[in-house]
């Protein structure tokens, strides 16, 4: 009974509220995961169709020994499905999946998934209800040496600063406390391949930072080949070393963070990154013409239909001297060290998203003068939403 109390004071839905520095202390020691041997995966032109549903389309994706790879994308667009068709868990209809260069999966042929060196961290935990915690992460060493497997086991709750609790059963954790455990019992085997299916998606805001934090500090230590599954392009920012977007069962780009924000593919990838202020225009003496000024376009002849997207942060200047095109504010909602503004500009239809630092003279209703920065810009072909 006092470790169920326990449980529930530790529960942010029991009231109680600790503070980063504590989230942090009841994770164990930095390096202390235990290092994996990495492996390298590969699809090629995988298919898979489920009832009859295509939901991966001659998909491509590759992956280096050790990095960190997010898959992201709106849902449906087979995030979870190449996860489970790298795992081991998913039939493909053409194709094949590779690690290490040895085929895994084929049409009609398929390597188990400890037998290829992944584990798998489900959405739900899908933790064992009527077993330990100890007996939740050895469940999945029953390959060694029963007194190796324990330790192996004990080591990985202590990372996750859950050793205390290892006689103690799921329903008795909060939370964050159970996806501890899922991760401890995913990285335990040191299996060379990691893959994450939207892990933090379950938890709330202050929690989920801190968690996503520790998470990645841990698959940074076992050096293990990472695949995340997320639809939050922040979160996808933040963890990966590459981003892959989905789109209708495809890659449409696979890239840094940097490369595929400052440099999206098609307007769509753009889009998906962050809201935009999209002008219509057709380029003129290699010029767009717009309210906000002009904007080079060394790419396009002229004569061309291109769309000038204007992300909220880094393409506009706000200044209250007289410098720039006059704007008024339309609205105004403050955040932790900056501002959200809705501005509206004569003959730009919808209100411009910006983010911008503080400012308390800034309200709705006062004129303002915005500077367009021509080289933060985004410029697509008005007809196919490419460069």
């Amino acid at each position: 009974m006092t470790r169920y109390l326990h449980a529930m004071n530790d529960s942010p839905h029991f009231g109680g509220e600790k503070s980063v520095e504590q989230l942090t202390q009841e994770w164990g020691t930095r390096g202390t995961a235990g290092v994996s041997f990495a492996s390298a995966l590969c699809l090629q032109g995988v298919d898979v169709s489920i009832g009859g549903r295509p939901v991966l389309n001659s998909i491509d994706l590759e992956l280096v020994p050790g990095e960190i790879v997010c898959l992201l994308g709106e849902s449906g667009s087979g995030k979870s499905t190449v996860l489970r068709v790298a795992a081991g868990i998913q039939e493909i209809s053409a194709g094949q999946v590779l690690v290490n260069g040895k085929i895994v999966s084929k049409p009609g042929y398929s390597v188990t998934p400890d037998q290829r060196g992944v584990g798998l961290m489900f959405q739900d935990f899908a933790l064992f209800p009527h077993l330990s915690l100890l007996n939740n992460v050895c469940f999945g060493l029953n390959g060694i040496d029963k007194k190796q497997a324990i330790k192996q086991a004990r080591s990985a709750l202590a990372r996750v600063g859950l050793l205390e609790r290892q006689n103690d059963f799921p329903h008795m954790l909060s939370g964050g406390q159970q996806q501890r455990l899922a991760l401890a019992r995913t990285f335990a085997p040191r299996p060379g391949i990691l893959m994450l299916d939207e892990p933090f998606s379950s938890l709330d805001a202050r929690l989920r930072e801190n968690v996503r934090s520790q998470t990645l500090a841990i698959l940074r230590e076992t050096s293990a080949t990472t695949i995340i599954v997320t639809h939050d392009p922040e979160e996808a920012m933040v963890v990966g070393d590459r981003i892959a977007l989905l789109r209708n069962g495809k890659v449409a780009q696979i890239d840094t963070a940097a490369k595929i924000y400052r440099s999206p593919v098609d307007l769509p990838t753009a889009r998906f990154f962050s809201p935009l202020t999209e002008i219509e225009s057709v380029v003129n003496d290699g010029h767009a013409s717009t309210p906000l000024g002009k904007v080079p376009t060394p790419n396009h002849k002229d004569g061309d239909k291109v769309i000038i997207a204007i992300r909220p942060v880094g393409a506009l200047d706000l200044t209250k001297g007289n410098t720039g095109i006059r704007a008024r504010v339309l609205s105004k909602r403050e955040a932790l060290g900056f501002d959200i503004f809705e501005i509206g500009v004569h003959n730009i239809a919808a209100p411009i998203n910006i983010r911008a630092p503080s400012d308390h003279d800034l309200e709705p209703g006062k004129d303002i003068f915005v500077t367009l920065k021509p080289e933060h810009v985004l410029i697509f072909d008005r007809a196919h939403g490419c460069f």
